[in-house]
């Protein structure tokens, strides 16, 4: 197996409001073209919140994703490929993330980062895997990115 590639998405219903998140775990010589791929090559996972954001949401589905593949002995050790629509997450965790620690926490304009507790759970798990960011546009057609979607829009629709 030459890696795992993630896909991930997180919303809510109003901002803030009933949210959900969903991520794909694909294992590396799968088909990710999402046509007939072996369903044992893909591990789902979803959940959400009564009262949230959809930033947060976002940056949940990466970690519980990326807390999955750490916390299993066949891919801990593996390369990961994560695809997100969410350019805050992605430009988050490979741009603004150094500048926030730097400022102890806080933006370029001294304002405490939103989602603190989120962006540094995240930061220690990519401390201790090997990971590349991908955006994605979301509502594309990205077949696994859609499946994501579905996921996240039936979590909200639990937690209304």
């Amino acid at each position: 197996m030459s890696g795992i590639t993630v896909y991930s998405d997180g919303g809510c219903s109003g901002n803030p409001g009933p949210g959900g998140w969903g991520y794909v775990i694909v294992e590396g010589e799968c088909d990710h073209s999402g046509s007939a791929v072996d369903p044992s090559c893909e591990h789902q996972g979803s959940g959400g919140e009564r009262n949230t954001t959809n930033n947060r949401m976002e940056l949940t589905a990466v970690i519980k994703a990326l807390g999955s593949i750490e916390s299993s002995p066949q891919w801990k050790n593996l390369h990961v490929q994560v695809y997100t629509d969410s350019q805050y997450v992605q430009k988050g965790i490979t741009q603004w993330i150094t500048g926030w620690k730097r400022n102890g926490w806080r933006t370029a304009s001294k304002d405490p980062v939103k989602n603190k507790d989120l962006w540094m759970q995240l930061d220690e798990l990519v401390s201790r895997l090997s990971v590349e960011w991908k955006w994605v546009k979301g509502h594309a057609g990205i077949h696994y990115n859609e499946v994501c979607d579905q996921l996240t829009q039936h979590e909200i629709a639990l937690h209304r």
